[in-house]
């Protein structure tokens, strides 16, 4: 029976029979392992007594996930035991490459696989399990007032195979599935099947692009409407309860559903309707940029609007997780469209306990750095305490891009971020080989499948290629390729077909770049043919179709070699599944070094896809390799996948997590503002302050102190946030009167502090009110003899002098000398002056400065708390308090808003700047600009960085006003 293409063309199959109209996982053909299973693979073995059941090594079937030995070039070297052995001597990128060779050794007793709690007692474990996905496993079809209609969802099995292992017996936690319902639309009628029982229209998640709809295979239903935009549907609080209850059921685990309505009306219930707005942010620029392409240039707002639902999106997420969070979870984030989420997460409470890993590549800090929202979004994902890569390149990349985008110091092992270590390790994942060796050989129909194939291919070696459309899979390089080599080497004419399958694009491109690429497609394919082909002879039989289970295990048994050409890959799951198909026949593997699974599989042929001769030489190297040598490589190959398992990646991670965890003190972690939050208490609070540092928090620190004068953008912001009479803002500096004066002064609703709060200017008053004039200033000339001495004799330092404080500045000296001298200088004036007088020697950024004991920023947060009233049933006390500062004479004001009596909720005391202090703020934010923005956004003036929060809040997208 013929295939339908997207076109309503009708092509033959390569079996030369009916084909499901199934959609495809993006690296294969047939469904996840995970969802419909009775998880036979993983139930009725008691997890305290398995553990320490040691399989055999080569057989797939083996009761405890094993760990690769051998295989690459990389697992040829001895491993070491334990995260402990592995860092001995060890620095840098050595480091993280030692580490991640460690749990992959031969597989051996570990307390953490039976008892984590035991394992690591001092985190307080609660044995449970939270993940979080983007969509559940399955695709959710409405039917009001009945049973939910749940389909098996294709694409990401291994992720959804590592989960149904959390959720079985094999595991020692108790495991929790958090995920997006996907766009739910009405179920197709019960009597719409096709001849096999199978509904022909997909019920999966609904592609964004149209060329990638369902392929009708039965001419009854080809011209049935497959309009992309799902009807308006409306789900009641008893109909998601049951749903809730049908995904427990079948996935064998708690399932907890994240809703996404559109709306919700008075009876409580959703409204679904423009479903498919969760899914553009994350399709359209991260996995576009995450690949190396970009989009075109476009006017901006289409941009908010999606970057507005993807921050509700998570924040939703973060909601959800927190109604059923209990303190010990640890929680596991899947993914790029949930990379806001770790530190949402923290926001809510800043010790939990997190993992985040990432499926797809990383790119490069220089093609990262094109990201609109680049800052957001590592700010989102460093809320996590552990980030995973599937390839040591992604996590050498993102460690590149917080260093250069955010500034933070990192190295190959991790990142310090928010006044914590976040650790950054690699993790290539595995596939469930004994459901897949199942499939492929317990299966008639893919017997049935071999012999057609057999039949029609008699005589010819046969090349399997199975790609999705996408640019970056590098179909068209493998075709051009493979011309090269028929051009090459006229003695395979006749004698080899390759066999490219091709499933369309399910992620979101415009319109004429997927027909671009399947139009090049199949012109090389008709150029290919009509060149090296015949009556008797078609070198490249190309099926732009979906394929069924069966079809796709019987062309990666029946194939002698399997090409991989991808440009730019995360973990293509189709070389490790080729891997378990070829166990008896032993077909070399090709597969393109821009793949992450290239790195797993090093015995595999290697190939750049960019270098067409290269490849079409690796194409005759394969065909002509003997048969000892095609045995000998596919043993190491199959060796590595059926150790390095999906059961094995996912107790690899979470012992790792737990390592991490243990190892480093996250007490510190300070989570980025959340101004959402910001946001709502400020517009229900009827009274507010506001206290401001002001070098380093409104301006920049720079080398000359008097060139860091405020911008045009700052003055409005400060005088529209202080024109609200409703709002006290203060401005407490270190700066004396004179700059205050001359760059602020100007603004009369300001409350002016100089010096560290030695002088104060109230609003609507000129006169300064000097709070030292009775205090003994004798020890100036003490200090100031010692500051000229070492102005001496660092180049580059010199002195201010306030009419209080005295400050030695050595930003323009030598990097390392004027820190040397400065340190030389304090040691010296704490045993002479600070002796002798009632003053302090503080150090700051680049200075040393000498004041008076009693005179700090936190005497003045107190006064002014104080004038409000702090006590509950005063007079007046603030409902909102903002106070933002930078440095170490910042904290002053935050122990004192700490130890006040003012409601917690109330209080956001925020630091600004360096990633890895401590301090006592509750909140961070990275730089100067981003203080500027989140007084704009109280402000009612929305830029792009908080269009989310507003959304939130307002419930719709606001239009910016900068």
């Amino acid at each position: 029976m013929a295939n339908s293409n997207t076109n309503g063309e009708h092509r033959p199959s390569p079996f030369d029979m009916t084909t499901l109209d199934d959609e495809v996982n993006d690296e294969h053909s047939f469904p996840p392992v995970t969802p419909g299973l009775s998880n036979s693979e993983f139930s009725g073995r008691n997890p305290f007594s398995q553990h320490f059941s040691n399989g055999s090594a080569d057989n797939p079937g083996s009761s405890r996930p094993q760990h690769n030995t051998s295989g690459s070039h990389t697992n040829r070297e001895s491993r070491p035991g334990s995260p402990t052995d592995a860092v001995d001597g060890a620095s840098g990128e050595e480091l993280l490459r030692r580490l991640s060779l460690t749990g992959q050794g031969p597989a051996h007793a570990d307390l953490t696989d039976v008892d984590p709690r035991a394992a690591h007692p001092n985190l307080a474990l609660g044995g449970h399990i939270i993940s979080a996905t983007f969509t559940v496993p399955y695709k959710v079809g409405y039917r009001p007032n009945a049973d939910w209609d749940l389909k098996s969802r294709r694409g990401t099995s291994a992720l959804y195979d590592s989960l149904a292992y959390l959720a079985s017996t094999e595991s020692p936690w108790n495991h929790t599935l958090v995920g997006w319902t996907g766009e739910i639309d009405h179920a197709e009628p019960k009597n719409r099947t096709g001849a096999n029982g199978e509904l022909n229209s997909s019920l999966h998640a609904r592609p964004l692009n149209k060329s990638s709809a369902p392929i009708p295979t039965d001419a009854r239903y080809q011209k049935h409407d497959q309009s992309h935009e799902p009807t308006e549907v409306h789900v009641k609080l008893e109909q998601r309860a049951r749903l809730e209850k049908q995904l427990e059921q079948v996935q064998g685990g708690r399932v907890v559903p994240v809703w996404l309505p559109d709306a919700i009306d008075d009876h409580d219930s959703f409204m679904l309707k423009d479903q498919h707005r969760w899914r553009r942010y994350g399709e359209h620029e991260l996995f576009t940029l995450f690949h190396y392409k970009t989009n075109e240039p476009s006017d901006g707002r289409n941009l908010r609007k999606t970057w507005a639902d993807y921050y509700r999106m998570n924040r939703a997420f973060a909601d959800t997780i927190m109604s059923i969070y209990k303190p010990g979870d640890v929680i596991i984030v899947h993914d790029y469209q949930l990379l806001l989420l770790p530190s949402l997460l923290r926001q809510r409470i800043s010790t939990i306990y997190v993992g985040f890993f990432l499926h797809i590549p990383f790119p490069s800090s220089e093609y990262y750095r094109c990201l609109t929202r680049r800052k957001e979004i590592l700010e989102g994902v460093l809320g996590a305490n552990m980030i995973g890569f599937q390839a040591f390149s992604y996590s050498r990349h993102f460690a590149s891009c917080c260093t250069r985008i955010l500034g933070f110091q990192s190295t190959s092992a991790g990142v310090e971020a928010f006044g914590s270590h976040v650790a950054v390790d690699v993790f290539p994942i595995g596939i469930n080989a004994v459901q897949t060796a199942k499939s492929a050989f317990e299966d008639e129909n893919v017997d049935r499948c071999i012999a057609k194939l057999r039949h029609k291919y008699e005589g010819k070696k046969i090349i399997v290629g199975r790609d999705r459309l996408d640019s970056v899979r590098g179909v068209a390089q493998k075709l051009q390729a493979y011309e090269l080599f028929l051009e090459r080497h006229p003695e395979w004419h006749d004698q080899v077909v390759l066999i490219q399958v091709t499933s369309p694009t399910s992620i979101e491109e415009a319109g004429d770049k997927a027909d671009k690429t399947a139009n090049k497609i199949s012109d090389l394919v008709a150029r290919i043919n009509g060149t090296y082909g015949s009556l008797e002879f078609t070198p490249v039989m190309y099926y732009p179709q979906y394929l069924d289970q069966d079809e796709y295990f019987a062309l990666l048994r029946v194939a002698d070699l399997g090409l991989i050409t991808s440009v730019r890959d995360g973990m293509n799951t189709t070389a490790l599944e080729y891997v378990i198909a070829q166990r008896d026949h032993h077909g070399p593997l090709i597969i393109s070094e821009f793949s992450g699974t290239a790195g797993s599989l090093g015995n595999a042929l290697h190939i750049n896809p960019w270098d067409l001769s290269g490849t079409a030489d690796a194409i005759h190297i394969a065909l002509t390799m003997s048969d000892a040598e095609k045995k000998s490589t596919h043993a190491q190959l199959y060796r590595h996948v059926t150790r390095n398992t999906v059961q094995a990646w996912t107790n690899n991670y979470v012992k790792r997590l737990l390592t991490n965890l243990s190892s480093f003190d996250q007490s510190g972690a300070t989570p980025a503002l959340d101004r959402t939050k910001l946001l709502t208490q400020y517009r229900s609070a009827q009274r507010r302050l506001f206290m401001f540092d002001y070098d380093g928090t409104l301006t920049p620190i720079v080398k000359d102190p008097q060139a860091a004068i405020p911008s045009d953008r700052v003055i409005r912001t400060l005088k529209t946030l202080a024109s609200d009479p409703a709002n006290a803002v203060w401005i407490i500096s270190g700066r004396d009167q004179g700059f205050l004066d001359e760059w602020m002064g100007h603004i009369s609703e300001l409350g002016l502090s100089a010096e560290h709060g030695s002088f104060m200017r109230h609003p609507h008053s000129s006169t300064w009110v000097n709070l030292t004039e009775t205090f003994d200033m004798s020890w100036q000339s003490h200090v100031m003899e010692s500051f000229e001495y070492f102005t001496a004799k660092t180049p580059g330092s010199f002195i201010e002098r306030k009419k209080i404080a005295l400050t030695w500045h050595y930003r323009r000296a030598d990097a390392e000398f004027g820190p040397y001298m400065a340190r030389e200088c304090q040691r010296h004036l704490e045993q002479t002056v600070a002796k002798n007088f009632d003053v302090e020697v503080m150090t700051g950024k680049a200075n040393l400065e000498v004041r008076p004991k009693f005179v700090n920023k936190g005497e003045i947060a107190k006064k002014l708390v104080k004038e409000f009233g702090e006590d509950i049933g005063s007079p007046a006390p603030p409902e909102f308090v903002l106070c933002l500062g930078d440095d170490f004479t910042d904290e002053d004001m935050f122990r004192a808003l700490n130890s006040s009596n003012l409601p917690s909720e109330h209080v956001f005391a925020v630091t600004v700047g360096a990633s890895s202090k401590q301090t006592l703020a509750q909140w961070h934010l990275l730089e100067p600009s981003d203080v500027v923005s989140a007084i704009a956004l109280l402000n009612g003036q929305s830029d792009q960085g908080n269009v989310g929060a507003v959304a939130v809040v307002e419930g719709s997208v606001p239009e910016t006003r900068l």
